[in-house]
């Protein structure tokens, strides 16, 4: 067997009950729940457990979904299953990083709850725009972006799927050039900024200096950052990645394209939805990816792993 990755999603694969089920099953996921609204100034479990609007607010997303990774995660390292790397989507870095030793699951959580407010402070709403581009290649895109000088990439996430971020008028306008350059279809999201753009380069050094609170730790295992698509294995490397990450490029594709030239076979994605994995296999369908979203999902990946 090769190599395995656990790999994290990011912002908008949440759902309402997500966790639950481990955290009604497994004491050491329910520990870091527990551990997380201590050091929070939300409850995370009514965010996480029960229908709640702010589910869907960046802030509030964005230590729910970690909380849920690293409670899912906490279990299968209690079981032995260990990875030979991590990486995660945008949001999913952080967690990544945690699994990897990078850092204290709650500092993680923490600090991503500092992450979604500052980039919800960025940008006032309705300014900022992202439009997913399917059906073109990454380099005919980048031509087309050429003439915008407020439009970027905010994610390379598969063959066929690119997101496109930056203010609102720019971005529409970015998608018709894109649509008569020949894509299949430019599609709005639902985000309340335009996320890795360089109108969150102030959001970045906000988080940068809430770093300072945070202790990084030597990585147990590499992961690696979206920011460059490399393997990351001094934690002094960590807090300007995390600094960039947040108003540059998510090189998703590229980012597995390394895990599999090293001989990474199996991926297992923690966390609700299976969006990773619609990626992975547009990259690459001869690897494996298990999904762990649900306590059914453990039987999984014990038989394959």
């Amino acid at each position: 067997m090769g190599k395995i990755a656990f790999i994290y999603p990011g912002q908008g694969a949440q759902k309402c009950f997500m966790g639950q089920d481990f955290y009604n099953m497994y004491p050491k996921c329910a520990e870091i729940f527990d551990k997380a609204e201590d050091a929070l100034d939300i409850s995370v479990k009514d965010l996480c457990f029960r229908e709640n609007p702010l589910l869907d607010q960046t802030q509030y997303t964005q230590p729910a979904m970690v909380t849920t990774c690293l409670g899912i995660t906490a279990v299968l390292q209690d079981m032995g299953i260990e990875p030979d790397v991590t990486a995660g989507l945008s949001l999913g870095e952080y967690a990544a990083i945690a699994a990897a030793g990078g850092m204290d699951y709650i500092d993680a959580i923490r600090l991503v709850r500092r992450r979604g407010v500052f980039m919800e402070e960025a940008v006032p709403s309705g300014k900022g725009a992202m439009t997913a581009v399917l059906g073109m290649d990454a380099g005919a895109i980048e031509k087309v972006l050429e003439e915008f000088e407020n439009v970027f990439i905010a994610n390379y996430n598969c063959p066929g799927q690119i997101v496109i971020t930056g203010m609102k008028e720019g971005v529409e306008a970015a998608g018709v050039k894109l649509t008569e350059a020949g894509a299949k279809r430019c599609i709005p999201l639902v985000v309340s900024g335009p996320f890795h753009s360089i109108y969150l380069k102030e959001a970045g050094a906000k988080l940068r200096k809430h770093m300072e609170e945070i202790t990084f730790n030597e990585l147990a295992i590499p992961y690696i950052t979206n920011v460059t698509a490399t393997y990351v294995s001094d934690k002094d490397d960590i807090p300007s990645l995390l600094e960039k990450q947040i108003c540059s490029s998510v090189r998703w594709q590229q980012s597995v394209e390394t895990m599999i030239a090293d001989g990474v076979d199996t991926f297992i994605e923690i966390g609700p939805g299976k969006t990773l994995a619609g990626f992975i296999k547009k990259i690459d369908r001869e690897v494996k990816v298990i999904n762990v979203s649900c306590v059914e999902d453990i039987e999984t990946v014990k038989e394959l792993v």
